[in-house]
């Protein structure tokens, strides 16, 4: 795809979205089922994941880690986004790898100690971008990558969460 095929398909969603902002406003959805053992199944629409404990909690690392899963999203939206992002300012790509790494301790998810906070403390996302762009177009290309990524930007500024119990 190229910048004038990605202006053609996401023109008329920017025209729709300026003239009736509701329609941008979309609820996305996730839905599992709890499995066998300690595990729940994630249906992703495209295929099922198993996610279970991690080595460090007692798992036998033969279940997906929701923090993989996580990271996983992170790597899966800045991928996305920085191709469409230099797709849409001209920058050609000709190798890209991306990283997510995160920081646990993980006697805060076992109980071991109430003062270490439960969830990652830190997470990394390194970008390795093989390109003929110029140090400046690769600065924006990374400023904009990091400005319109979903997953990084719910992930570095948080949002409220909240457990809705339905019985």
């Amino acid at each position: 795809m190229n910048s004038t095929e990605l202006k053609k398909i996401q023109s008329p969603l920017k025209e729709k979205y300026r003239e009736n902002p509701e329609s941008a406003l979309i609820t996305l959805k996730a839905k599992g089922k709890v499995g066998d053992g300690i595990s729940c199944k994630v249906d992703t629409g495209r295929a099922l994941i198993e996610a279970g404990l991690h080595p460090a909690t007692g798992g036998t690392g033969m279940l997906a880690c929701s923090g993989d899963l996580l990271l996983e999203a992170l790597v899966a939206c800045a991928g996305v986004t920085l191709s469409a992002v230099a797709t849409a300012i001209g920058i050609e790509i000709n190798d890209g790898h991306i990283q997510a790494e995160g920081d646990l301790d993980f006697r805060g998810t076992l109980g071991v100690s109430k003062e270490v906070p439960v969830g990652f403390r830190f997470i990394r996302l390194h970008l390795k971008i093989t390109s003929n762009a110029t140090t400046e177009q690769m600065k924006t290309l990374i400023n904009l990558t990091e400005r319109y990524c979903v997953v990084y930007q719910t992930l570095s500024k948080g949002v409220p969460v909240e457990i809705v119990y339905k019985e």
